[in-house]
Protein backbone atom coordinates (compact mmCIF):
# COMPACT_ATOMS: atom_id res chain seq x y z
CA UNK A 1 0.00 0.00 0.00
CA UNK A 2 1.17 3.60 -1.39
CA UNK A 3 2.11 6.05 2.04
CA UNK A 4 -0.34 8.31 0.66
CA UNK A 5 -2.91 5.42 0.89
CA UNK A 6 -1.88 4.81 4.77
CA UNK A 7 -1.90 8.75 5.53
CA UNK A 8 -5.92 9.04 3.86
CA UNK A 9 -6.64 5.94 5.74
CA UNK A 10 -5.36 7.62 8.81
CA UNK A 11 -7.59 10.95 8.16
CA UNK A 12 -10.64 9.52 7.33
CA UNK A 13 -10.66 7.33 10.83
CA UNK A 14 -9.50 10.08 12.54
CA UNK A 15 -10.71 13.56 10.62
CA UNK A 16 -9.55 15.84 13.06
CA UNK A 17 -5.70 15.00 12.56
CA UNK A 18 -6.39 16.76 9.30
CA UNK A 19 -4.63 19.47 9.71
CA UNK A 20 -1.61 17.43 10.70
CA UNK A 21 -1.62 15.44 7.47
CA UNK A 22 1.70 17.50 5.93
CA UNK A 23 3.82 17.65 9.31
CA UNK A 24 2.92 13.69 9.56
CA UNK A 25 3.89 12.75 5.60
CA UNK A 26 7.18 14.83 6.46
CA UNK A 27 7.68 12.95 9.31
CA UNK A 28 7.49 9.77 7.44
CA UNK A 29 10.09 10.84 5.21
CA UNK A 30 12.50 11.65 7.75
CA UNK A 31 12.20 8.41 9.07
CA UNK A 32 12.52 6.81 5.72
CA UNK A 33 15.50 8.73 5.01
CA UNK A 34 17.16 8.23 8.06
CA UNK A 35 16.51 4.25 7.66
CA UNK A 36 17.94 4.76 3.67
CA UNK A 37 21.11 6.31 5.21
CA UNK A 38 21.30 3.32 7.75
CA UNK A 39 21.09 5.15 11.09
CA UNK A 40 18.42 4.87 13.54
CA UNK A 41 15.83 6.04 15.51
CA UNK A 42 15.52 7.11 19.71
CA UNK A 43 12.25 7.74 21.54
CA UNK A 44 11.68 8.41 24.59
CA UNK A 45 8.13 9.75 26.96
CA UNK A 46 7.54 9.18 30.42
CA UNK A 47 4.22 7.60 31.66
CA UNK A 48 1.78 6.44 28.94
CA UNK A 49 4.36 8.08 26.47
CA UNK A 50 6.90 5.62 28.23
CA UNK A 51 4.67 2.60 27.01
CA UNK A 52 4.38 4.61 23.75
CA UNK A 53 8.21 4.63 22.78
CA UNK A 54 8.70 0.98 23.59
CA UNK A 55 5.50 0.15 21.30
CA UNK A 56 7.06 2.16 18.46
CA UNK A 57 10.13 0.21 19.10
CA UNK A 58 8.53 -2.85 18.83
CA UNK A 59 7.00 -2.54 15.87
CA UNK A 60 10.06 -1.12 14.10
CA UNK A 61 12.45 -3.50 15.33
CA UNK A 62 9.71 -6.71 13.69
CA UNK A 63 7.78 -7.24 11.14
CA UNK A 64 4.65 -5.46 11.88
CA UNK A 65 1.96 -5.94 8.75
CA UNK A 66 4.79 -6.84 6.29
CA UNK A 67 6.87 -9.96 5.88
CA UNK A 68 10.66 -8.92 6.80
CA UNK A 69 12.90 -12.24 5.70
CA UNK A 70 16.35 -12.67 6.07
CA UNK A 71 18.54 -11.23 3.27
CA UNK A 72 19.96 -14.67 1.41
CA UNK A 73 23.39 -13.75 2.24
CA UNK A 74 23.12 -13.57 5.79
CA UNK A 75 20.99 -16.62 5.81
CA UNK A 76 23.96 -18.54 4.10
CA UNK A 77 26.25 -17.27 6.76
CA UNK A 78 23.86 -18.82 9.59
CA UNK A 79 23.64 -21.95 8.12
CA UNK A 80 27.42 -22.18 7.45
CA UNK A 81 28.19 -20.72 11.01
CA UNK A 82 25.89 -23.31 12.93
CA UNK A 83 24.03 -25.91 10.43
CA UNK A 84 20.38 -26.64 11.32
CA UNK A 85 20.33 -23.90 14.46
CA UNK A 86 21.20 -21.42 11.69
CA UNK A 87 18.87 -22.91 9.13
CA UNK A 88 16.17 -22.35 11.97
CA UNK A 89 17.36 -19.07 12.73
CA UNK A 90 17.60 -18.24 9.11
CA UNK A 91 13.94 -18.71 8.23
CA UNK A 92 12.53 -17.16 11.45
CA UNK A 93 14.40 -14.08 12.35
CA UNK A 94 13.19 -11.13 10.89
CA UNK A 95 15.18 -8.12 9.36
CA UNK A 96 14.91 -4.80 11.56
CA UNK A 97 14.55 -0.80 11.37
CA UNK A 98 17.10 -0.15 14.22
CA UNK A 99 15.10 1.66 17.24
CA UNK A 100 16.07 2.29 20.93
CA UNK A 101 13.46 3.42 23.70
CA UNK A 102 15.13 5.32 25.99
CA UNK A 103 12.81 4.40 28.53
CA UNK A 104 14.19 0.71 28.78
CA UNK A 105 16.75 0.46 30.88
CA UNK A 106 16.25 0.69 34.53
CA UNK A 107 19.68 0.54 35.94
CA UNK A 108 21.59 3.13 33.80
CA UNK A 109 18.15 5.15 34.29
CA UNK A 110 18.10 4.71 38.09
CA UNK A 111 22.02 5.57 38.20
CA UNK A 112 21.55 9.06 36.09
CA UNK A 113 18.89 9.62 38.30
CA UNK A 114 20.84 8.83 41.30
CA UNK A 115 24.53 9.96 40.77
CA UNK A 116 23.50 12.99 38.59
CA UNK A 117 19.84 14.51 37.98
CA UNK A 118 17.07 13.03 37.21
CA UNK A 119 15.84 15.28 34.20
CA UNK A 120 18.66 14.07 32.67
CA UNK A 121 17.46 10.34 32.24
CA UNK A 122 17.09 10.57 28.67
CA UNK A 123 19.80 13.23 27.48
CA UNK A 124 22.35 11.30 28.66
CA UNK A 125 21.66 8.22 26.81
CA UNK A 126 21.31 10.43 23.79
CA UNK A 127 24.95 11.58 24.38
CA UNK A 128 25.67 7.49 24.22
CA UNK A 129 23.40 6.28 21.41
CA UNK A 130 22.80 9.27 19.13
CA UNK A 131 24.83 10.60 15.63
CA UNK A 132 24.49 12.68 13.32
CA UNK A 133 21.50 11.74 11.14
CA UNK A 134 19.45 9.61 13.58
CA UNK A 135 16.17 10.81 14.54
CA UNK A 136 14.56 11.28 17.81
CA UNK A 137 10.91 11.02 18.76
CA UNK A 138 9.90 13.27 21.96
CA UNK A 139 6.52 11.99 23.45
CA UNK A 140 4.92 14.31 26.07
CA UNK A 141 0.89 15.07 25.95
CA UNK A 142 1.88 18.50 27.74
CA UNK A 143 4.76 18.89 25.91
CA UNK A 144 6.81 20.09 28.97
CA UNK A 145 8.61 17.18 30.25
CA UNK A 146 12.03 18.24 30.91
CA UNK A 147 13.65 15.30 30.74
CA UNK A 148 12.23 14.86 27.15
CA UNK A 149 13.16 18.51 26.36
CA UNK A 150 16.51 17.94 27.73
CA UNK A 151 16.93 15.00 25.43
CA UNK A 152 15.50 16.97 22.51
CA UNK A 153 18.04 20.07 23.06
CA UNK A 154 20.97 17.33 23.39
CA UNK A 155 19.40 15.53 19.91
CA UNK A 156 19.78 19.21 18.21
CA UNK A 157 23.43 19.23 19.19
CA UNK A 158 24.31 16.22 18.06
CA UNK A 159 22.69 16.84 15.00
CA UNK A 160 19.65 14.49 14.85
CA UNK A 161 16.45 15.25 13.50
CA UNK A 162 13.57 15.95 16.28
CA UNK A 163 10.14 14.63 15.61
CA UNK A 164 7.98 15.80 19.06
CA UNK A 165 4.64 14.25 19.43
CA UNK A 166 2.67 16.66 21.58
CA UNK A 167 -0.69 17.81 22.90
CA UNK A 168 -2.28 20.93 21.50
CA UNK A 169 0.36 23.77 22.27
CA UNK A 170 3.32 21.70 21.88
CA UNK A 171 4.34 23.32 25.26
CA UNK A 172 7.76 24.33 25.77
CA UNK A 173 9.35 21.22 23.57
CA UNK A 174 8.29 23.37 20.79
CA UNK A 175 11.57 25.35 19.71
CA UNK A 176 13.25 22.24 19.67
CA UNK A 177 11.44 20.25 17.13
CA UNK A 178 12.11 20.32 13.58
CA UNK A 179 8.91 18.18 13.07
CA UNK A 180 5.93 19.08 15.71
CA UNK A 181 3.19 16.44 15.59
CA UNK A 182 0.70 18.83 18.06
CA UNK A 183 -2.69 16.85 18.23
CA UNK A 184 -5.60 18.73 18.79
CA UNK A 185 -6.16 17.87 21.98
CA UNK A 186 -5.44 19.48 26.06
CA UNK A 187 -6.41 16.69 28.04
CA UNK A 188 -3.81 13.79 28.87
CA UNK A 189 -5.91 10.92 27.91
CA UNK A 190 -7.70 12.26 24.90
CA UNK A 191 -3.67 13.57 23.69
CA UNK A 192 -2.37 10.25 24.19
CA UNK A 193 -5.42 8.38 22.52
CA UNK A 194 -4.30 9.89 18.84
CA UNK A 195 -0.77 9.84 19.35
CA UNK A 196 -1.44 5.96 19.06
CA UNK A 197 -3.08 5.97 15.41
CA UNK A 198 -0.16 8.52 14.19
CA UNK A 199 3.00 6.70 15.51
CA UNK A 200 0.94 3.19 14.21
CA UNK A 201 0.83 5.20 10.51
CA UNK A 202 4.36 6.57 10.42
CA UNK A 203 5.22 3.03 11.44
CA UNK A 204 3.10 1.17 8.31
CA UNK A 205 4.58 3.78 5.99
CA UNK A 206 7.85 3.16 6.93
CA UNK A 207 7.75 -0.76 6.97
CA UNK A 208 6.00 -0.38 3.97
CA UNK A 209 8.62 1.63 1.97
CA UNK A 210 11.12 -0.66 2.51
CA UNK A 211 11.30 -4.60 0.42
CA UNK A 212 12.57 -6.80 2.54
Amino acid sequence: MKNKQLLDILIIRYPQLEPLTDKIRKASVVLIDCYEQGKKLLVCGNGGSCSDSDHIVGELMKGFENSRPVKEDLKNKLVEIAGERGKYLAGNLQQALPAISLTAHSALITAVANDTDASLIFAQQVMGYGNAGDVIIGISSSGNSQNVIDALITAKAKKMTVIGLTGETGGNMKPFCDILINVPEKRTAFVQELHLPIYHSLCLMVEDHFIF
